[in-house]
């Protein structure tokens, strides 16, 4: 089949990429020429494990593209994959996706499907169909379907590859026909309903992941006061088959494209329509406090961080991904250098994009021993495998008071029992082995 994508960021780029190995021709459109140059030449433009091999392996199915007009004029399906970034007020900013809209409209010259794949209020399916027909160019029927994305980053290509299942919205019963014949070799459930269901699917399932984090995070918060374990207490109920053992690692918050803007975006139309989410908004307050609880934490060690050694893991709001978008190393860092702190930062990955935004004051290292030596303090943002494979005993080498600020449990606390550290983590005991003279 013949399709076109507009947008090649996270979604659209993973969804034509995977199309094109079950076979289909693909046109992706950007309207970056660097980005375009860039995929036309093997490239991929975002960090993502197993996505450039995939584009190489389909180079010939693939077409990267600015022209619009060209890809879109004879598809037989177009995907909308477009970014729908937060506005202030929490709501979606849907002009990205409009935009596309217009562009097919005046672009297309026989029938076709168009099929939003990005992450849209629930309606927005609908001003879609609505904005194509008021201006199509040609006597053309166009049929819009809601198909939206389950994919995480870091495995976006195996969650596309291998989907829990599939979600077709349409009103349509021919464009449901036609994207059951796309996604007929994924192997996965496809789930056909009408397009507000299918796009209230994707946010009732992000928010429910979010939901799901933030109330760990509460309950590991209380274990530190009244002295349980957080993970012995997560692995209890992750026996229990209706709630499961996924999303159930406490840290300080979730980050990324998608729960942070789903939440608030999900509370800004119930508001609009003068219903209240209590539980959505408990879940974003309670967010926003958990990445601020290693700084609550040194205050214990340090009344002041000015002049100290800070080491920085982790960048990142994750591993498996360069995407910074709400990272708590974004909310940290700029708190650890107004409060005067001497700041090193590794990321096995992220490091360029951070260092777009912080070019100065923060020393960029390229291993865990160059950030740890001579710290007064390390804190953990992200569970990288070579943090959590780093041994203990190293950052008693390596610093000069080996006080670990672990926001991510990376290490079991027997280990830290044996090493001369002291250990802070989230909802678990605190252990102090040694004796370090504090500031």
């Amino acid at each position: 089949m013949k399709i076109a994508v507009a947008g090649t960021g996270y979604v659209g780029l993973v969804t034509g990429v995977c199309l094109a190995e079950h076979g289909h021709s693909v046109s992706c459109v950007d309207i970056d020429s660097r980005k375009v140059a860039l995929m036309s030449s093997g490239i991929s433009p975002i960090y993502e494990p197993d996505l450039e091999e995939l584009m190489v392996k389909n180079m010939e199915k693939l077409n990267f593209t600015t022209n619009f007009k060209e890809a879109y004029r004879d598809a037989d399906v177009i995907f909308i994959g477009v970014g729908t970034p937060e506005k202030h007020d929490g709501s979606a900013n849907l002009k990205y996706v409009f935009s596309v809209a217009v562009q097919i409209a005046q672009s297309i010259e026989k029938d076709c499907v168009v099929v939003v794949k990005s992450t849209v209020p629930i309606g927005t399916n609908d001003k879609v169909e609505d904005l194509i027909n008021t201006n199509l160019v040609h006597n053309v029927k166009v049929s819009v379907a809601s198909n939206p994305e389950f994919l995480s980053q870091g495995t976006a290509v195996k969650d596309t590859l291998h989907a829990s299942r599939i979600v077709v919205g349409v009103e349509d019963p021919d464009a449901g026909e036609v994207l059951k014949d796309i996604y007929k070799d994924f192997g996965a459930p496809i789930i056909v309903t009408n397009r507000k269901s299918a796009e209230m699917i994707k946010y009732a399932s992000n928010d429910f992941l979010a939901l799901k984090i933030s109330f760990i995070n509460e309950i590991a918060n209380l274990c530190e006061i009244i002295g349980a374990d957080i993970e012995d207490v997560a692995h209890g109920m992750g026996y229990d088959n209706r709630i499961g053992n996924r999303f159930l690692n406490s840290g300080i918050g979730y980050g990324g494209s998608c729960f942070p803007k789903d939440t608030k975006a999900l509370h800004w139309l119930a508001n609009f329509h003068d219903h209240e989410l209590k539980t959505i908004k408990a879940a974003i307050d309670v967010n926003e406090n958990q990445k601020l609880k290693l700084i609550k934490k040194s205050r214990k060690y340090f009344d002041s961080l000015k002049g100290l050694n800070v080491a920085v893991l982790g960048l990142t709001f994750k591993p498996g991904t360069d995407d910074l978008r709400e990272a708590p190393s974004l909310v940290n860092i700029p708190i650890l250098l107004e409060d005067g702190a001497n700041v090193k930062a590794w990321d096995p990955v992220g490091i360029e994009n951070f260092q777009k935004l912080y070019p100065e004051n923060i020393t960029y290292c390229t291993s865990i021993e160059d950030t740890l030596k001579n710290a007064d303090v390390c804190f953990i943002f992200t569970e990288w495998e070579e943090v959590k494979n780093f041994n203990l005993s190293n950052y008693e080498k390596l610093m000069r008071s080996p006080i670990i600020l672990d926001g991510r449990n990376c290490y079991d606390l027997s280990s830290a029992k044996s090493a001369k550290v002291i250990y802070d983590s989230i909802g678990r005991e605190t252990i102090i082995s040694l004796e370090v003279s504090l500031v």
